[in-house]
């Protein structure tokens, strides 16, 4: 093939891509976190970021604006430029619990921000402290009708994960499980262990430690699969109790408007990381998640399907917005 001829074919092909994804990135791109410094999604992000800059050949930056269960840095990325280089580490929260636990967001969960996946995911455990006389969903829903009133579940505030499961039971199955704040996972989790509340919910990422030790036990998870760290406990579904899932999911967006080639391209380089085996290992499986990686249809089609689960969680539990 004549060069001449070799060149105009190159010349063409790359004149047929769309021109924002051509130029992409020719500059820093930030990525924004509603989470402080060293959390889970923090490392992940971080990891993700170190990829891509090599990916790339440009740097990317970081920034965690916590505060306000995520609105401060969901509003900072809903209203910056469309043009790819301010990203969005988001939560499921963002676009799921939110928006019934506050009258007023300083965004659209459904309008202002473009997807481009969701990065990992990890299932809720119901988790028990070892005295209780229990061993399965079942047999707690028939020990606290025996001695209604006697088992407390701890939460990190009313329309957080434990709160929801639990009196979606209370609705659904008749139990009276009682209601125990606490301010955060963490001290949660240190009453679980020591018995000041009974009952709550956690992920393998912050309670398999405490599973395999023996300091908590699993009466179910409440997914529709089974873990593959914990394969012997059943899930929700299998219990009979399909309307009640617990999970926390770290995806990544961008304002809405971004060019669709822009997010795809974002979406394919992102994905391509996430699936290297030492990343998954390290910033994946290590930390108990579970590697999702969905384009930005199949984000969209999540966030679809896992919204009425919510919004009838939510009912259950009676949060009222504030």
């Amino acid at each position: 093939m004549p060069a001449r001829l070799m060149f105009s074919l190159l010349a063409l092909l790359v004149s047929s891509l769309p021109a924002p994804a051509q130029d992409w990135p020719d500059k820093p791109v930030k990525i924004v976190l509603g989470v402080p410094p060293g959390g889970g999604l923090d490392v992940l992000v971080r990891g993700l970021a170190a990829e891509l800059s090599t990916k790339w050949g440009k740097s990317v930056v970081v920034e965690n604006k916590p505060g306000a269960s995520g609105l401060i840095a969901a509003e900072g990325v809903a209203n910056a430029p469309p043009d790819g280089y301010t990203l969005f580490a988001t939560t499921d929260q963002i676009y799921l619990g939110n928006r019934f636990v506050f009258k007023t967001l300083p965004y659209d969960p459904d309008k202002s921000f473009a997807n481009i996946t969701v990065m990992a995911r990890a299932e809720q455990f119901l988790l028990a402290n070892p005295e209780v006389p229990a061993e399965t969903l079942p047999e707690l829903i028939a020990a606290d009708k025996k001695k209604a009133g006697s088992l407390a579940y701890g939460t990190w505030g009313d329309g957080s994960p434990p709160h929801l499961v639990y009196e979606t039971l209370n609705k659904g199955a008749g139990t009276k499980f009682l209601h125990v704040p606490y301010k955060g996972v963490a001290p949660v989790l240190n009453a679980l262990a020591a018995n000041e509340v009974q009952l709550s919910v956690g992920s393998s990422g912050v309670a398999g430690s405490l599973l395999k030790a023996g300091k908590l036990k699993a009466l179910a998870i409440a997914a529709r699969q089974r873990s593959p760290l914990f394969p012997d406990v059943p899930t929700t579904a299998e219990l009979g109790h399909p309307e009640i899932l617990a999970f926390i999911w770290f995806g990544l967006a961008a304002p809405a408007g971004t060019p669709t080639a822009v997010v795809d391209k974002i979406s394919a380089d992102v994905r391509e990381a996430l699936k290297q085996p030492a990343f998954i290992e390290r910033f994946i499986t290590t930390p108990g998640w579970s590697m999702i990686a969905t384009t930005p249809a199949e984000t969209d089609q999540l966030i679809k399907s896992e919204l009425p689960i919510i919004r009838d969680m939510t009912a259950a539990a009676g949060v009222k917005p504030q």
